[in-house]
């Protein structure tokens, strides 16, 4: 795959972009200094943009998910009503033809090898908490957009279910691969695919270990806009520009389904709990299954980090 078509560029004069974000005194200065979060703030219209930018590999490491947590309480406390206005919240990845392959598996196994239960469940349900809080929308009147330019897999895929719209662009493939070791994904493929695509489909999805490409999961209603490949910061500006004038019955209309949804914090926990119990069932060869995936990771990130 050509890198150069999917590596997430997301402002052509994106200087002009800092610029223009650091005009606004009334943006928290806290989002602009996480480590492997870069986050742009446009006026018009109120749209903050955030790119992941992994020091590692592309992965929610513990270091990912601090960045994450300390960003959902920013904008939770510097946006809203008689605050900085903000109607969309973007996330895409800075990492060439990947958007995240999702949970820590170095750290998993580490876990796993020690028998340390609290361990796992203590990082998923750091990720179930940031999870929650995005289907809520931090309580802000506004619409969630993930973006993926590249390969979304396990807990990456989980993540991106949790955004009101998704925009792809058509290289971008999407799986739950954590079958093919024994495991399964444990925070929030099982909730959000059954209310989404009903539990027979959930299941199929969770346990073939089969790569989806965009194109299917737009058939299927789970990506909202095809972008061509380098074209998904466009779409994403075009969507917007779209939804402006529905934008409050936009928001109304995602508030309704979620509140069909009844999917509550306690849910998404107990889940991942039983995951954890899971992992520490896994067998040797499942671990050594683990490590390959994580050393093929780690040889990406000296790649991407070497271009």
């Amino acid at each position: 795959m050509d890198s150069s078509a999917s590596r997430a560029v997301p402002f052509s004069e994106e200087s002009e972009m800092l610029a223009e974000s650091a005009l606004h005194a009334t943006v928290p200065q806290g989002l602009y200094e996480l480590t492997e979060l870069d986050v742009l703030y446009e006026q018009n219209p109120a749209t903050l943009w955030t790119f992941m930018n992994p020091e590692q590999r592309p992965s929610f490491t513990p270091g990912m998910l601090l960045d994450f947590e300390a960003w959902q309480d920013l904008i939770e406390g510097g946006f809203g009503a008689d605050r900085l206005p903000l109607r969309y919240l973007v996330l895409g990845s800075r990492a060439p033809d990947v958007f995240c392959f999702g949970g820590d598996l170095d750290l998993f196994q580490r876990l796993i090898r020690e028998r340390n239960r609290d361990g796992l469940v203590e990082y998923g349900h750091r990720c179930c908490r940031i999870l929650d809080r995005n289907i809520r929308t931090l309580d802000i009147p506004m619409l969630t957009i993930g973006l993926v330019q590249g390969a979304a897999l396990g807990g990456g895929f989980e993540a991106l279910l949790s955004f009101d719209y998704i925009v792809a662009e058509r290289q971008s493939t999407f799986g739950l691969p954590e079958i093919m070791f024994g495991l399964y994904p444990g925070m929030g493929a099982h909730a959000l695919l059954s209310r989404k695509l009903g539990s027979a489909m959930a299941d199929r999805i969770i346990v073939s270990n089969e790569t989806y490409t965009a194109a299917q999961l737009h058939e299927m209603g789970l990506v909202d806009v095809l972008a061509e490949p380098g074209d998904g910061v466009n779409a994403v500006r075009d969507f917007i520009k779209k939804s402006e004038r529905r934008h409050a019955g936009l928001v109304g209309a995602r508030r309704a389904t979620k509140q069909v949804w009844q999917l509550e914090l306690a849910e998404l926990n107990r889940i991942t709990e039983m995951w954890a119990d899971t992992a520490l069932q896994l067998r040797e060869q499942d671990l050594k299954v683990m490590s390959r995936l994580v050393a093929a990771q780690a040889r990406l990130a000296e790649r991407t980090a070497a271009a």
